[in-house]
């Protein structure tokens, strides 16, 4: 076990993983999410989430009716995985490594998630890694759902806002460029915060065609205490905003989640 995969394990071993979609602020992203694989899903297909965590997507789309494998790294999550486990699911789940699916063959799944393990690979060779196993895994013509933490959005509102992330701290030691603010972070901060030209850049090396790029949460992070807040109705209607405009480019660095969503050519 290298030493960025045990401090994953460790983090997520007390971490409330099941909590964290709890609040309307942080189900924006997941609402998001599953409205985008909605509109990709088919009857009958297969689904592999890598990094499935608990379960919170394997099991909605289990519930549905579709057949779904799934791969986590950490014990704790797998325990808790099963235990949210409804009976009539056909759902799997293994530990594994999403740098290496040797488990799963080619050409399988018309969608893969892969919405959790690129938050902790801290090179672009890692993280190729991970996408070129997704890839490998889809059948082609399938869909790959990748999702990543970007910066912007962390630093205005974990930072700025909250005071979560020491920005003059991170300046100081190096990790936030000064004149740029682009961010370098090492692998014991736990997650990899970046910005979408790098997504760009990491997506370039593969034969695959780009469908969407979303503002996975958009400013709800940033306006959690408001959107918290909003009756029914108002939350209803600031989704129908964030629906109409994640994937405005002008959105895609005010986010604390982007999902690339890509096609296996």
């Amino acid at each position: 076990m290298t030493q960025p995969h045990q401090t994953v394990i460790d983090h997520y071993q007390t971490y409330d993983e099941d909590a964290r979609f709890a609040s309307r602020h942080c189900s924006v992203e997941f609402l998001t999410t599953l409205r985008y694989i909605d509109k990709y899903l088919k009857p009958g297909d297969r689904v592999l989430e890598i990094g499935a965590a608990t379960g919170r997507y394997s099991h909605r789309l289990a519930q549905a009716g579709y057949m779904v494998d799934a791969v986590e790294l950490v014990p704790h999550n797998i325990d808790v995985f099963r235990q949210n486990t409804q009976p009539g699911e056909r759902v799997t789940i293994v530990q594994g490594d999403a740098l290496d699916l040797n488990g799963f063959a080619d050409d399988t799944y018309d969608v893969t998630l892969l919405l959790g393990p690129l938050y902790h690979l801290f090179t672009m060779d890692d993280k190729r890694k991970a996408v070129r196993e997704a890839i490998r895994v889809t059948k082609p013509g399938g869909v790959i759902f990748a999702a990543h933490v970007i910066s912007d959005g962390c630093i205005l509102d974990e930072g700025f806002a909250r005071k979560a992330i020491d920005v003059p701290g991170y300046v100081a030691k190096g990790f936030i460029d000064p004149e740029t603010f682009a961010l370098f972070v090492s692998p014991e901060e736990i997650f990899d915060l970046v910005r979408k030209e790098y997504i760009d850049e990491l997506m370039s090396a593969f034969p695959v065609t780009r469908l969407h790029y979303i503002a996975a949460d958009g400013y709800a992070m940033c306006m959690r205490e408001a959107v918290d807040a909003m009756d029914d109705a108002t939350f209803d209607l600031y989704l129908r905003y964030h629906y109409a405009t994640c994937e405005r480019p002008d959105m895609a660095g005010m986010t604390a989640h982007a999902i690339d969503i890509f096609r296996k050519d």
